[in-house]
């Protein structure tokens, strides 16, 4: 070999010690990181209805108590209260997949570049990625908005476009929608008296975005509804109700009563919102003399595609 070849040799690239993230758990005390400690259980909490008159966004954070270093209500969802002043405007353009928002209150506009969807109080709008939504109050307004950022930013990815197309529920069809449902035969005896919010895209979840669900619940005066439970977090939003109303939560079920063991006991407030924890039994009761209503926003979309949403019944 002359000098001349021995220079034309490739050279490879450095032999590097990958080896030092590398970490080993024996299977049982690792399988259950949440029985471990390793990561924290999402907690059960009551948030107070939003200010009104005045112009900001005031984040539902449970960052601390889940252990995330961005703002989150659940694991994989983020809810805020948007409070915007008559004749002011707010600018929301999250790094997510989904955006949900209930009119609590108030009304006005939410400008997107392909134009503008005007809301009233009880109307629901759901945004795709990139909607870089203006939203406008014409009188003092409320929004309770949620977004699954919270997940985007745990897998480290951004949108690459929209799944869907902006779409409204209109206040007065989902009033109708759930008159019919309550007044159909036998609605009486079921678990839950609500109407599940759909898009025309989710034809495999049935859902209102490919991670979102969300319903609106009636829960009729002197109701004592029987526990269910699901492994989505659901953030509760209580439209409308009187004192007398509450939910209560807890791991375990009676087998003879069929009522939750040692339960905790959120008392509701109108406006006000809620954390009910995945997998934990939660029944809603209701001891005032008229019907209340409650709006879950879950991630129930992203779960009933995974087939892991395990949605129980006490009989």
């Amino acid at each position: 070999m002359t000098t001349m070849d021995a220079l034309q040799i490739p050279v490879g690239l450095a032999d590097e010690d990958w080896t030092g993230d590398a970490r080993f758990f024996e299977y049982h005390q690792a399988v259950d990181p949440l029985r471990a400690g390793a990561i924290t259980p999402v907690p059960i909490e009551m948030f107070a209805a939003a200010p009104a008159g005045v112009t900001g966004v005031f984040p539902l954070d449970l960052s601390a108590a889940l252990g995330t270093p961005w703002a989150a209500t659940g694991p994989s969802l983020l809810a805020s209260f948007v409070s915007i002043a008559a004749g002011a405007a707010i600018r929301l353009d999250p790094v997510a997949t989904s955006e949900l928002f209930h009119v609590v209150r108030g009304s006005g506009r939410t400008v997107l570049d392909g134009g503008a969807i005007r809301w009233e109080a009880g109307d629901v709008v759901v945004l795709p990625a990139g909607s870089r939504a203006r939203h406008e109050a014409v009188v003092d307004a409320t929004l309770y908005h949620v977004s699954d950022a919270p997940l985007l930013a745990y897998l480290g990815v951004r949108p690459a476009g929209p799944r869907f197309a902006p779409t409204v529920f209109r206040q007065a069809r989902l009033a109708e929608e759930l008159d019919r449902v309550a007044a159909a035969p036998g609605a009486a005896g079921r678990n839950r008296i609500s109407v599940l919010l759909g898009n025309a895209t989710q034809t495999q979840t049935l859902t209102v975005t490919h991670t979102l669900c969300a319903m609106l619940g009636l829960v009729p005066a002197g109701a004592d509804q029987r526990p269910h439970r699901h492994q989505s977090v659901a953030l509760d939003l209580v439209v409308d109700c009187a004192p007398g109303c509450h939910t209560l939560l807890g791991t375990a079920v009676d087998p003879v009563s069929g009522r939750i063991i040692d339960p905790v006991r959120v008392d509701w407030q109108p406006g006000a919102a809620f954390v009910t924890p995945p997998g934990m039994w939660h029944s809603h009761h209701n001891e005032s003399g008229r019907a209340a209503r409650i709006f879950p926003i879950q991630d129930a979309g992203l779960h009933s595609y995974l087939r892991s949403l395990d949605i129980r019944f006490q009989p």
